[in-house]
């Protein structure tokens, strides 16, 4: 077989691989590309071409063994099941990819121009969409390639394949196995790369045109670099077959020349080149394409929030479904998963948190009236159901997320989500977006028929607990009808003895802050005043919001000096204040003011003192009016009893001296509220619950009160 001499297809090689001009080069490519209607899925013929290549990286004339025939037979018989998939390939390309491996030995051989060549087998391609062109090539070279080296395996232990090496010369290359080593290295470092690239070019046609528009900026900028991609991956193996070809050609006659070497290691340099082009053009299609699929997803939400149905299941499903696991939820009271169907029909409390912001006392609570709603009522617990749902950021490691998912888990008897990562992005996106969550729990309930009627009912179960059944906005307008300002919407039944004091006649005295001081000065004061006028009174410190060390050691204190009655523990007292605070977070959300409800502003008063020093105080008997005030003009109301015990005999104790505190309140004052994040809108404008002025809004970020 004549050859051409090596060096003169060097020096044509390297004239046009360094001086084609890309534009012009792109025109020409273009022009080759005139493809039909249909798109041949290709990935399962590139998968036998890669099989090919890998196999063939890991022979080499120094190692072939008789082992590793039998190791190579036995796994590639792994493949069987996409057979069905790659006939289907074959069969569509199979006459085409025999005629360019023909093409490419016969070029190769004559030592046609390279550039040619890669120009004849993209006219030759003409029909096929670019990925299926370069798979295609590259097949029409791995049958050929791979021959090359199944003979070259089988040589040493083969009489067939021995015979087949002699007349192809392969025997003679075989021999000198060490001196080849370094070209058949170059060989597969070049054939490496044309992978690299081929797998771009297959995935830019496997993006999915419902999500991603080929007009898009990202598809057309990854359009203009594919012709070239495809032309230079050719343009690569058909200079390897040639490589190739002259090894075995010339036999123990060949030497490796450096020109040669440096042709193949600058066309891998190309090829990693546009590579990394190709590679950071996927990664934003691919980010299009997310943000695409996240958009749609998440509009589905939306409308089938929107749609009226006949049961819950096709919004839960679509909130919690996991395709890959049929139970999704874990019971925390048999501590088993269970499957989203026992959730059907029923009234669902999603209890929406994040795992930051979750106190224990919020949990012992919530565990408390959910457990006592059940022994109340069995009605009840067959008509609704309880479900935590944590939203997780993804970018949290499961070693970060597990321990605590599980510590707030275990701390429920309700359902809860089994897996932290279940939720998709777009129901997230839409737990944010349309149910407002930010950090701070909230409780969204669906009814029966999976529509929504509350975005957060924590205000009415921290209020009314399972009173507020079945937790809908019109529910929660109808008991604030029946509500009045009193101590037994104060207090409710934060110590089991309150409604038996209040029963009997008792006047009942809350009072809080964090100055002891003032705290002994005012409990030893009211108890005189109580003694002098033999007034059955009951006094209770309920600390300060956001309970911490400092609370429980005035807690403690308070007991050991026998100054007071208490609360039990902190959860009790964090339980007093988030009562109130749920109370102005509930009237919020009905749009009612401190100027246009008197509940509202009673509540405001309270939460404002508590922000404030030395203290505060309320003072009721029964459902009757109540007397407040903050610690000092409070304190000096107790002491100066003699200057307005004239008017009790008018108006009554209790309304003598609350116009007394507000006689004595400092005309200029600087009130502060402070409340937690919630998942509501903030009003813009708070008046003072005090003066009736506006307040000035701040911005305060708060860990505790210690």
């Amino acid at each position: 077989m004549a050859m051409v001499p090596r060096k003169m297809q060097s020096r044509a090689s390297r004239h046009i691989f360094s001086s084609s001009d890309d534009t012009t080069l792109t025109k020409h490519i273009r022009a080759t590309h005139t493809p039909v209607d249909g798109h041949i899925h290709v990935r399962p013929l590139l998968s036998v071409v890669q099989d090919i290549f890998h196999r063939a990286a890991s022979l080499t004339p120094a190692i072939v063994q008789f082992t590793q025939g039998n190791q190579v037979q036995m796994s590639a018989m792994k493949n069987d099941a996409h057979q069905s998939d790659l006939a289907d390939v074959i069969d569509i390309s199979y006459y085409t990819i025999n005629k360019i491996s023909c093409e490419i030995c016969c070029k190769c051989s004559c030592g046609e121009d390279v550039h040619g060549t890669t120009m004849g087998i993209l006219g030759m391609l003409s029909s096929y969409s670019w990925d299926a062109k370069v798979v295609i090539a590259l097949a029409a070279f791995a049958a050929n390639f791979g021959e090359f080296w199944l003979v070259a395996q089988l040589y040493a232990t083969n009489r067939l394949a021995k015979s087949v090496a002699m007349l192809k010369h392969i025997h003679q290359t075989l021999a000198q196995g060490d001196d080849m080593g370094p070209k058949f290295e170059t060989i597969n470092n070049l054939l490496r790369a044309t992978l690299d690239v081929t797998n771009y070019v297959v995935q830019f046609h496997e993006l999915p045109s419902q999500y991603i528009d080929p007009e898009a900026p990202e598809m057309l900028t990854a359009s203009t670099l594919i012709p070239g991609a495809v032309y230079w991956t050719i343009r690569s193996i058909v200079s390897c077959a040639s490589h190739i070809l002259g090894i075995t050609g010339l036999g123990q006659g060949y030497v490796t020349s450096t020109m040669e070497t440096w042709e193949l290691s600058s066309l891998s340099h190309k090829l990693d080149y546009i590579h990394s082009h190709l590679r950071k053009q996927l990664s934003l299609c691919q980010e299009l394409l997310y943000e695409n699929k996240q958009k749609e997803a998440f509009e589905t939400l939306r409308v089938l929030f929107e749609t009226p149905h006949q049961q819950n299941m096709k919004v839960l499903t679509a909130l919690i479904s996991n395709k890959d696991d049929p139970l999704p939820l874990f019971d925390g009271s048999s501590k088993q998963k269970v499957s989203i169907e026992v959730l059907r029909k029923k009234l669902v409390l999603l209890y929406i948190t994040d795992l930051h912001n979750v106190s224990d006392q919020e949990l012992v609570i919530f565990e408390q009236m959910y457990l006592e709603s059940r022994e109340d009522s069995s009605r009840l617990e067959s008509q609704y159901a309880l479900v935590w749902i944590p939203v997780v950021d993804k970018a949290d490691s499961l070693n970060e997320v597990k321990p605590k998912f599980e510590k707030l888990q275990s701390m429920m008897s309700w359902y809860s989500i089994y897996d932290p990562f279940l939720l998709k992005p777009a129901t997230i996106r839409y737990i944010k977006e349309v149910w407002h969550f930010k950090t701070k729990p909230i409780l969204v309930v669906l009814d029966p028929q999976g529509k929504v009627v509350n975005l957060n009912a924590i205000p009415m179960m921290w209020i009314w607990g399972s009173l507020a059944y079945p937790f809908s906005s019109s529910k929660e307008e109808a008991l604030w009808n029946e509500e009045t300002w009193g101590l037994s919407l104060l207090a409710d039944t934060i110590d089991p003895s309150l409604l038996e004091w209040m029963s009997e006649g008792k006047y009942i005295c809350l009072y809080g802050g964090d100055d002891m001081q003032w705290i002994r000065k005012f409990t030893s004061t009211a108890k005189s005043l109580a003694s002098a006028l033999q007034l059955p009174l009951e006094i209770i410190y309920v600390g300060k919001s956001n309970p911490g060390k400092k609370v429980q050691e005035i807690n403690n204190a308070i007991q050991n000096q026998k100054l007071s009655n208490v609360l039990p523990d902190l959860a009790i007292i964090w339980f007093f204040w988030v009562r109130l605070e749920s109370m102005w977070h509930s009237k919020s959300q009905q749009r009612k003011t401190v100027e246009n409800d008197p509940i509202m502003h009673q509540v405001m008063r309270i939460l404002t003192y508590d922000s404030g020093d030395p203290g505060w105080v309320v003072i009721g008997q029964g459902t009757g009016k109540m007397a407040q005030g903050m610690g000092d003009a409070f304190l000096r109301c107790v002491e100066e009893y003699e200057q307005w015990k004239d008017t009790v005999k008018d108006i009554g104790l209790l309304p003598a001296m609350d116009d007394y505190i507000k006689q004595i309140q400092k005309p200029h004052h600087c009130n502060r509220l402070i409340l937690p994040g919630t998942s509501g809108g903030i009003p813009d404008k708070v008046a003072c619950a005090e003066c009736g002025r506006q307040m000035e809004k701040f911005y305060m970020y708060r860990c505790c009160n210690d």
